[in-house]
């Protein structure tokens, strides 16, 4: 498993404060992600203020989760960036906090020229899975996602190989 590399900081300094992977963003999710060879994972503590009801994940956080890590394997497996054009969630279980760290997985189930359908599921800290998506991203044509979104390319997301 190869740890990926976030090399949006540099890029945007000041600017980047995404709320599900800028590590600056107190309030925000700061997921580091993990490259499987198949999947896309990361692990993720839940806090309080991520709460709906007592000692539940809120389902929207549930749905961020999955929706950032999924942008994530457009960058990597795509090659470039993208937006959600449609999510379809399903909620099975309550993530519970009392579970512990929560596992977020990620695929690229197949790719088109403008489009990329993936699949993302949520596990608590006792595998159980909570909940999953089917996303569907339009995906930019790699000279937009450079020159619009700062894009910089495979090879940043990973350290090199020795």
């Amino acid at each position: 498993m190869k740890k990926i590399v976030n090399p949006f900081s540099p890029i945007w300094r000041e600017e980047y404060n995404c709320f599900g992977c800028s590590p600056q963003n107190e309030i925000g999710l700061r997921l580091q992600f993990y490259d499987t060879g198949e999947e896309l994972v990361a692990y993720w503590e839940p806090d309080h203020h991520f709460m709906g009801y007592p000692g539940i994940v809120h389902g929207g956080i549930q749905a961020t989760l999955m929706d950032e890590i999924a942008a994530w394997v457009i960058y990597v497996r795509c090659e470039t960036s993208g937006v959600t054009h449609d999510m379809n969630v399903t909620f099975h279980y309550p993530l519970r906090a009392s579970k512990g760290k929560a596992t977020i997985k990620a695929r690229l189930i197949e790719q088109g020229e403008k489009h990329a359908l993936l699949k993302a599921e949520v596990y608590d800290g006792e595998g159980k899975l909570c909940s999953e998506a089917t996303l569907n991203y339009y995906i930019y044509p790699k000279a937009m996602a450079v020159k619009r979104f700062n894009y910089p390319g495979l090879q940043a997301f990973y350290e090199p190989e020795e």
